[in-house]
């Protein structure tokens, strides 16, 4: 029984065992992404299933500066400041984490993490200013790769990275979950703003604009189609399983009797749509 275990369970890597369930003609890294799309084509993939193993594979070829937040965006604290002086813009920004710089955005001496800042309001705790409080930095440059990142991150249980340039002045900050979005897509927690989007809105005489997360049965009544709402539930999942693959902006297919064309999207998946009515 140990024996059949070794052979057919976590012992093998996961790269192999997939690799298994595929023809066995596979040359290149363009191959393995057609024979993925097939999978998905022949219903072995669910459509958030083919976006997340095409983003981790598209994964490789980007690099932090890719995906990094800018400096002028970053949310710093002095490390001189007073520790119950930050408590508004913590509490304010919603953030875990900050960088903390002295004179200037290219000093970053440390990060601070929001949960130490509750060991201030013990007893047993007498630290005043953010520098008691502040823990190391971990640097790396705009060109190191996502996946290597990523990596790291786990090894290292690191959660954010200063980002410095060729000259080693501080171009930005990565989190893992900038990496981790790379694949699943956008990660909102309860401090992201939630704006109320429109799910279809129409912009000219039989012409409209379509977010693809529309459920389809809000898509029939809208456009008073029937389409078939049994393996997807948005539209974006049945656009893209019409075309069988994650298509380009400007590509364009007919469902149901309109022309619907890709007016956003990325590595990932489909955000939104053009809808044209028959005239």
């Amino acid at each position: 029984m140990n024996e059949d275990r070794s052979t057919n369970g976590s012992g093998r890597g996961w790269l192999e065992r997939i690799s298994q369930a595929f023809s066995g003609t596979l040359r290149n890294r363009q191959d393995l992404i057609t024979e993925i799309q097939g999978a998905h084509d022949r219903g072995l993939l669910d459509s958030d299933a083919l976006a997340m193993t095409l983003g981790a594979l598209h994964m490789n070829d980007q690099q932090v500066r890719d995906v990094l937040i800018p400096r002028s965006q970053m949310q710093v604290v002095q490390q001189d400041a007073d520790v119950r002086s930050i408590l508004p813009q913590v509490v304010e920004s919603g953030h875990s984490r900050f960088p903390v710089v002295g004179e200037d955005r290219d000093e970053v001496v440390g990060i601070l993490l929001a949960k130490d800042l509750l060991r201030c309001f013990t007893a047993e705790y007498a630290a005043t200013q953010v520098s008691d409080l502040m823990r190391p930095v971990v640097v790396v440059p705009e060109s190191k790769r996502l996946n290597v990142l990523l990596k790291e991150f786990r090894e290292q249980r690191h959660h954010m990275a200063m980002v410095i340039d060729e000259y080693g002045g501080i171009s930005g900050l990565v989190t893992i979950e900038d990496v981790l979005e790379e694949i699943v897509g956008d990660i909102d927690d309860e401090h992201d703003d939630e704006e109320e989007e429109t799910l279809v809105m129409q912009t000219g005489p039989g012409r409209f604009l379509v977010q693809a997360l529309t459920p389809i049965d809000e898509f029939n009544e809208a456009f008073a189609t029937q389409l078939s709402d049994e393996e997807f539930d948005t539209v974006g999942g049945l656009v893209l399983a019409a075309f069988g693959r994650l298509p380009n902006s400007g590509e364009t297919v007919e469902i149901g009797g309109l022309n619907i064309t890709i007016k956003a999207a990325d590595k990932r998946r489909i955000h939104q749509l053009t809808v044209q009515m028959p005239a």
